[in-house]
């Protein structure tokens, strides 16, 4: 018992990103929870790893089995010189590596007592597993039952006869805000409609908070009816005294009982199962029934050799037995595939399921989410060749690629080893990736090399999801540790790590020349900006891409393929809704705006104002990058002498006298100033009540040290004070304290001036007047020049400069910080407040993540390099191509075809002439003068060269300057694109575009052409 209590402990830095996924209470369960994994060949140390990640409390390893060469396909902590070892204690150690929380041992007996997941990863004869499962029922203890063979997958889950999901979807609660309640039966609530739909079902619970008019609703709760996006009824409301005109509603979430049945009876009539591919209807009761057939062969006559097509005719056979019905032509063949590949054990699909049922694992031990209810089947049968290749092609070789082999055969193997690939990004998709590549022998043979390249240092939150990385790894660079420990993983990989921004700044490293090498591009990143560029850099080039990303437990790849899908690029999302400045300023009604007003302030007061004032000591010419900023000169000089003049700090009681007078300004002054220039009566020109709607009229804050929060129970008043003043201490270097004792004896000391608000104050009531205010600053009686002349001069304050202080979402100093901050402001709106941690979440913009999500999805996206690659007998078209959408929480999982790309249809040598986005016109002539250029599309394609532009300069037109024309009409192109950019042409660059205008010289007409890719090396 000492343990589990010393468990709930949670270490909030290791798990960050997780428990925006999880959460806390869910996080705290899988603390206390004892799993029991049984087979470690590569889908067992998949699933092992990813909740070891996760923090479960303990992991029992069983499977006394030998490693072959087999399993060297999928377990990555295998090595050739290992086979005929016992997997489970080949693998214990490294595993015990992964979390210093999660102890990992192996046991020689297989039980269920003690434990809260029993999951199987490995096939089982019939009677044994659904003797286990009964016994796991008894022990009430979670059952996994699952496999992979080749690319083909089996996942089944009975976690009892009632099992309790506290959570079943894991999205946030919806939340609104009233406009206003009818005081009637039933009450109707009506929902400002520019803050979004209220997302709720009839018979979902909210909860009432902060509602002016109808004090009785506040921390009620209700079930609602839903009777339109904007509007929903609760119970009677005709007893309360008045309308409620503003508030708050939070949607409770409210726990689900889910019954499972045992495997026995599953296996007999499966019911409805999860369906992971629309085009593939029947494959669930298809793979049902080749699993039962399978099953039924080797436990009478043992495992299936690659490429015997007489045990997989028998397979068949014994499917049939099963299958409702008679298997036609189609479903026969997948089950002939299946099995005459069922022994491999392929890294991606390992990956793919060990991220599914890594994801089942943790929801039996912790309660959170939907599990699936029964059987899941998966395949990949699209990547197979569509005829059994020869015996001889398929053959073991005793090596670490016979799974591949097996699957897609000698030939198609030697084509991974020779990739040549460019990974961009080294975190939590990179690592997933350069495992999955290191077990797949991608770049690993004669003429291969991967390159991987990321700009970021290892921090210790990335180590619960960025496996690859050890707690000695922190503060290094992501790609090199990645690209090291993958090398371990297979010695013959071939990789080079880059710690560089992909971006045109870095095109004289990765140009032409570099690209020219590549077979193909894979983005493991975390912005859109970088994985739009990579798409153009894709098209250019005609290279594939593989991209995929994750958000919790949602997850989605798409495969790119020139000239047959559309790239990435092509369809986007709309950019985000920033925040009015009025709302921000004067009149928020959300914590997302009054922590954007927190992180703002931190940047101007602890950043930003040091970096003036060391610009102005150090900068020569400071006066002169003054006077080419006029709006917000006087700003800045204002900023300056109080920074360096006026409220200069000498010691630490200094730092807080000022954080303390900064309390009274920003949470009492400032809204006294607000509620005078706006008094609560206040109505607009059409009558209406100037604090409604959206405009929370505010309440002054009086200062009390010992004052917490009701919502975040935290101590605002408090934080702000301790926090405020050591940054104003780091910035002038002077040491800081965190002493309780120490900051009120010096607050009760600290006298605040009375304020009294001023007449003639400007303040915004709208976003057209902060607008018209920010673009005429007022500048009251203050000259500028007066103020910077009365400055202490650079050379009186040589030496003397102070520490700007960068904002980090990681840091809790700053953290503390902006959660008071932030939380103040809120309490003077009445607007809910929010812990640390849900602060963090909110100003550091943090993506949430968790392991088994992105193991899924980079499954998901190598299964789509095996078919970029090939295999013989198969002819792949675009239906074979698969991009996906996942939600593990749900769960929720479909692949569909990618998009085709938009083609444009033009005319071209007399004949229709269509092209997309991946087409260009490819002139390969050497370096030619503007006068052969302009020849060439003449001779070639009949066209008459219009206008001829390069980036953003015209080179030629037909209309333009004859003697500017004539001097370059004998000049190279190259040389000619050098004078326009006023520069040289990188050495590695092979090309150089080209847009072209272009008339039909028989009729005249305009014929619309894609650009010109022009190669001059």
């Amino acid at each position: 018992m000492e343990d589990d209590k010393d468990a709930q402990q949670v270490d909030e830095k290791l798990y960050s990103r997780q428990l925006y996924v999880m959460g806390h209470e869910a996080q705290k369960k899988m603390m206390v929870s004892d799993v029991l994994i049984v087979g470690l060949s590569g889908l067992g140390v998949e699933v092992a790893k990813n909740i070891i990640l996760a923090g479960v409390k303990s992991v029992t390893l069983y499977d006394p089995a030998s490693i072959t060469y087999n399993d060297l396909g999928g377990n990555f902590y295998f090595q050739e010189a290992d086979v005929g070892k016992p997997r489970a204690a080949t693998c214990v150690a490294k595993l015990a590596e992964l979390n210093q929380y999660v102890p990992v041992k192996v046991v020689d007996s297989l039980s269920p007592t003690g434990m809260s997941c029993c999951c199987v990863t490995v096939p089982m004869p019939t009677a044994e597993a659904t003797k286990l499962n009964d016994n796991c029922r008894t022990a009430n203890c979670a059952f996994i039952y699952s496999q992979v063979a080749g690319v083909f997958s089996q996942v089944f889950c009975d976690f009892g006869a009632e099992f309790i999901v506290s959570d079943k979807d894991g999205e946030q609660p919806h939340m609104s805000q009233v406009e206003a309640i009818t005081t009637s039966n039933p009450g109707v609530v009506k929902v400002l409609e520019d803050q979004g739909r209220h997302g709720l079902e009839t018979g979902d619970t909210v909860r009432f908070s902060r509602v002016q008019g109808m004090p009785e609703l506040n921390e009620t709760e209700h079930e609602i009816k839903s009777t339109g996006p904007y509007t929903f009824e609760i119970g009677d409301c005709s007893g309360f005294g008045s309308a409620a005109t503003q508030g708050y509603i939070t949607q409770v979430k409210k726990p689900v009982k889910v019954t499972f049945r045992p495997l026995a009876e599953a296996l007999e009539s499966p019911g409805e199962m999860m369906l992971s591919d629309f085009a593939k209807f029947d494959r669930p009761q298809v793979l049902h029934a080749a699993f039962r057939g399978f099953s039924k062969y080797t436990d009478e006559k043992g495992p299936i050799a690659p490429g015997d097509v007489k045990a997989a005719a028998e397979v068949v056979a014994y499917a049939n037995d099963f299958f409702d019905g008679d298997l036609d032509e189609a479903q026969s063949k997948i089950v002939a595939a299946f099995a005459v590949q069922s022994t491999a054990c392929l890294s991606p699909m390992c990956a793919a399921i060990g991220g599914i049922v890594g994801q089942e694992v943790l929801k039996a031990c912790s309660g959170k989410f939907t599990p699936i209810n029964g059987f899941l089947y998966f395949d990949a049968a699209e990547t197979l060749p569509d005829e059994p290749l020869s015996p001889e092609e398929v053959a073991p070789r005793s090596c670490r690629y016979d799974s591949q082999i097996a699957c897609f055969g000698w030939e198609s193997q030697q084509k991974i080893l020779k990739l040549s690939y460019f990974l961009v990004g080294g975190g939590a998709i990179g690592c997933e990736m350069l495992k999955n590549w290191a077990m797949m022998g991608v770049a690993c043979g004669e003429g291969g090399e991967v390159h991987i390249t990321d700009m970021d240092r290892i921090e210790k939150s990335n180590l619960s999801r960025q496996f690859l990385f050890r707690a000695a790894d922190i503060e290094q660079p992501k790609s090199i540790t990645g690209a090291r420990a993958a090398k371990v993983m297979n010695p013959g990989f071939n990789i080079t790590a880059h710690e560089l921004r992909v971006g045109s700044e870095t095109e004289d490293i990765f140009g032409d020349d570099f690209y020219d090498k590549l077979d193909g591009v894979c983005t493991a990143l975390d912005n859109v900006e970088a994985r739009l560029y990579m798409d153009q850099r894709c098209v250019f080039y005609g290279l594939p891409m593989l991209e995929s990303g994750t958000l919790g437990t949602k997850g989605n790849t798409q495969i790119v393929v020139p000239k047959l899908t559309e790239n990435y690029g092509a369809t986007r999302d709309p950019p985000e809704k920033s925040i009015p400045v009025c709302t921000l300023k004067n009149f928020p009604n959300q914590i997302q705006h009054t922590l954007q007003w927190a992180r703002d302030y931190f940047e101007g007061e602890f950043k930003q104002a040091a970096e003036d004032v060391n610009s102005y000591l150090s900068s020569s010419n400071f006066e002169e990058q003054l006077n080419a900023q006029q709006n917000t000169k006087l700003e800045t000089l204002l900023k300056i002498r109080k920074t360096l003049v006026e409220d200069r700090p000498y010691s630490f009681e200094e730092c807080i006298v000022w954080a303390r007078q900064k309390f009274e300004k920003l949470f009492n002054n400032d809204i006294k100033q607000l509620l005078h220039n706006f008094p609560r009566d206040q109505v607009t020109s059409a009558g209406t009540p100037f604090w409604s709607g959206t405009k929370r009229c505010p309440d002054p804050i009086t200062f009390d040290a010992d004052s917490i929060c009701g919502d975040a129970q935290m101590k605002n008043h408090f934080d702000f004070i301790v926090a405020a003043a050591n940054l104003r201490a780091e910035m002038y270097g002077i040491k800081g304290n965190t002493d309780p004792a120490m900051f009120k004896e010096v607050l009760s000391n600290v006298i605040v001036p009375d304020f009294t608000p001023k007449d003639g104050v400007k303040i915004a009531a709208n976003e057209a007047e902060a607008k018209e205010e920010a673009k005429n600053m007022d500048t009251g009686d203050e000259d500028p020049d007066k103020i910077l002349k009365e400055l202490p001069s650079p050379t009186s304050l040589a030496g003397f400069r102070l520490s700007p202080v960068d904002f980090d979402k990681d840091i809790d100093d700053h953290m503390l910080f902006v959660t008071a901050c932030s939380n103040l402001r809120a309490i003077n709106y009445r607007i809910p407040t929010e812990d640390t941690h849900k602060s963090r979440a909110i100003a550091g913009k943090i993506i949430p993540a968790i392991a088994t999500t992105t193991a899924l999805v980079t499954g998901l996206i190598c299964l789509e390099l095996y078919k970029l690659v090939g295999t013989p007998k198969k002819e792949l078209s675009a239906e074979a191509y698969k991009s996906a959408f996942v939600n593990l929480a749900i769960p929720f999982m479909t692949l569909s075809e990618p998009q085709p790309p938009a083609v444009t249809k033009s005319q071209l040598r007399g004949k229709e002439y269509n092209f997309s986005a991946w087409d260009c016109l490819l002139m390969d002539v050497g370096d030619v003068t503007m006068e052969e250029f302009l020849e060439y599309w003449k001779k070639e394609y009949n066209l008459e060269v219009s206008m001829l532009s390069f980036g953003v300069s015209m080179l030629f037109s037909s209309w333009g300057n004859k003697d500017k024309l004539a001097a370059r009409l004998p000049k190279k192109m190259s040389v000619i694109a050098a004078e326009v950019k006023k520069e040289p042409i990188p050495e590695n660059q092979l090309f150089l575009t080209f847009e072209i205008c272009v008339d039909d010289m028989d009729s005249g007409e305009e014929v619309e052409v894609p650009y010109v890719k022009y190669r001059f090396k």
